[in-house]
């Protein structure tokens, strides 16, 4: 991966700390991708088959399957067929979870599951009714709970660039799944 070459103009343009932005930093990344309603039965028993054998390239512009090379930057599907959450899905996992003794909150099924760092990633099918329940609590979000909880618990040691970039990608889930409702399809996720 050290050979990956960033456009240094799409790079300072990005909304998110230095040390998330670096593409050789490891970590768990969160990926989603649609599937239309006559899929929803495929995609339930075998959710790998509406993922991408490439996530990371999707989402960052890399040729598939090519282990280095210039990447674009510019997500490779559209932003109506894929849903990049980078690595503030864990800040959004955590905004959603329930609080001692309350119920899951809806959009809390976007990002549940607890990956391992070498073990089989989080794989997770969302059938299309569930998508209005989600979406609507995904708009009852208040950005500003959501900053004060990354400046509460920030990851990467800079919490004002961290709390733009989790809400900047928030932005981006409520987008995504909104399309989901208005197209009446479900989605997959990876978290790995």
């Amino acid at each position: 991966m050290d050979n990956v070459r960033m456009n240094p103009q799409w790079r300072q343009h990005l909304p998110i700390p230095a040390q998330v932005r670096d593409s050789r930093v490891m970590g768990i990344r969160y990926y989603a991708y649609a599937f239309k309603a006559d899929q929803a039965e495929q995609a339930t028993a075998d959710p790998a088959s509406a993922l991408s054998d490439d996530p990371f390239a999707d989402a960052w512009g890399l040729e598939p399957g090519v282990d280095a090379g210039p990447a674009t930057g510019v997500q490779r599907l559209s932003e109506s067929d894929m849903l990049y959450l980078d690595k503030a899905w864990r800040h959004l996992q955590r905004v959603t979870a329930p609080v001692s003794g309350e119920p899951k909150r809806p959009a809390h099924r976007m990002f549940e599951g607890e990956p391992g760092w070498y073990g089989r990633p989080v794989e997770r099918t969302l059938a299309p009714e569930t998508m209005p329940e989600i979406a609507a609590d995904l708009a009852l979000l208040i950005d500003e709970d959501v900053a004060d909880h990354v400046r509460s618990k920030p990851c990467f040691g800079d919490p004002d660039g961290e709390v733009d970039y989790v809400l900047d990608y928030l932005a981006r889930a409520r987008e995504f799944v909104a399309g989901l409702v208005e197209t009446g399809r479900g989605m997959v996720y990876l978290i790995g």
